[in-house]
């Protein structure tokens, strides 16, 4: 992985290189930031470079022995941890269980999320994690000097979903590091990490990829037409996954799943249409778990969206990011989403999610949603 292969970022970039040329490499550093912008393969990148025999001033060489070994992640000296299912072959997983899997996700596209990680696994409705047994892995691994390179370096990806033994096990390695070992975390929500980790990270926080360079990137990469690339950049807000997925699957036209869903979802509630909710209900919750969070995550967009077109009709050329047929669709639902139901819809929405992520009964978990919404939904504005 090369820093070149990622969009924008450019300070972050010369910042992680700068290190790396005076001698200033933290043995923790924590990679920050939303979904779909490169903090992964910038932190492949990173420890790339770290390795390289022939260095230059922007990038990796891509020649030597180190760098084609970091090209198929077969590198002695670079380790991963990620989250991992159990099965039938593995009762206690471990990141190794599933490396196969993991370098071809990584080769697929320089951005990565969650749910694409798990639709790599082939998970209905499991959750993932990192689980305890994880830690011995990482002692393993790290216990022996580098073989080839100056540094041996861990990535940890999605730390969040670490269970409380795993994170304790963490923490005291980076308290007490193997010699010339780097631990790289990266992270969407540090807020479920525990805080003893987060103050001995060195915090790099990487934001959305601004609309330019995806704009620029997408055109040099896709035979698309300037007006397609600009509509699928507006709706992306910044994450170059979900530009690559609208790109590939033309969801601009044909509109997604959880729009359909969404749609029918609100339709049954504001009707008060109890059997379409029951047998909805029941739909939903047959998809996985990371399905049906993915659903309560763009519920939760499109609510915010069409309250942003109420109070501001003006302004939804430059504030919105809908596709046609979501916009079609608002342009009626939008008159129930106001000041006096926003948020307690939103709390509704967000307290599922939570419900869904714990592993609660998915069936009563969106019949109550949907006759949560049908009562908010009748508030009138005032």
């Amino acid at each position: 992985m090369f820093f070149r292969d990622i969009a924008g970022h450019n300070t972050i970039k010369q910042k992680l290189i700068n290190s790396v040329k005076m001698n200033r490499v933290s043995h923790a550093l924590l990679f920050t930031g939303p979904e779909g912008n490169g903090k992964l393969s910038l932190a492949i990148a990173y420890a790339q470079y770290l390795s390289c025999e022939n260095k230059n001033d922007n990038d990796s060489c891509g020649k030597c022995v180190s760098c084609l070994k970091y090209g198929k992640l077969i590198h002695p000296d670079l380790h991963f941890v990620y989250p991992v299912i159990k099965t039938k072959s593995y009762s206690k997983p471990v990141s190794v269980n599933f490396i196969k899997q993991w370098r071809e996700f990584i080769s697929e596209s320089p951005y990565h999320g969650f749910n694409k990680w798990m639709i790599k696994l082939g998970i209905e409705n499991q959750q993932a994690g990192i689980f305890a047994q994880e830690s011995e892995e990482i002692i393993k691994q790290l216990s022996f000097k580098p073989y080839e390179s100056e540094f041996k370096v861990m990535i940890i990806w999605m730390p969040e979903k670490m269970n409380i033994s795993a994170s304790n096990k963490l923490l005291k390695m980076i308290e007490e590091p193997p010699p010339k070992t780097i631990f790289i975390l990266v992270a969407e929500d540090t807020d479920k990490i525990i805080k003893t980790i987060l103050s001995r990270t060195q915090l790099v926080k990487i934001p959305r990829i601004s609309e330019q360079t995806m704009f620029e990137s997408i055109k040099e990469k896709y035979n698309f037409t300037d007006e397609k690339i600009k509509e699928t950049v507006n709706i992306a807000d910044g994450n170059f996954l979900k530009a690559e997925e609208l790109l590939k699957n033309n969801e601009n036209k044909a509109g997604s799943e959880n729009f359909k869903k969404f749609a029918q979802f609100m339709r049954n509630a504001y009707g008060i249409k109890i059997n379409n909710m029951i047998s909805q209900a029941e739909d939903i919750a047959k998809s996985g778990r990371e399905a049906q969070k993915d659903f309560l995550s763009y519920s939760l967009k499109l609510l915010r969206e069409n309250f942003i077109l109420n109070i501001s009709p003006e302004n939804q050329n430059k504030i919105l990011f809908l596709t046609d047929n979501e916009k079609i669709f608002s342009e009626k639902f939008n008159n129930f989403i106001h000041k006096n139901n926003i948020r307690q819809l939103m709390n509704e929405f967000n307290e599922a999610y939570n419900h869904i992520e714990r592993n609660g009964y998915n069936k009563l978990v969106f019949l109550d949603l949907a006759l949560k919404t049908a009562r908010l939904l009748k508030i009138k504005p005032q």
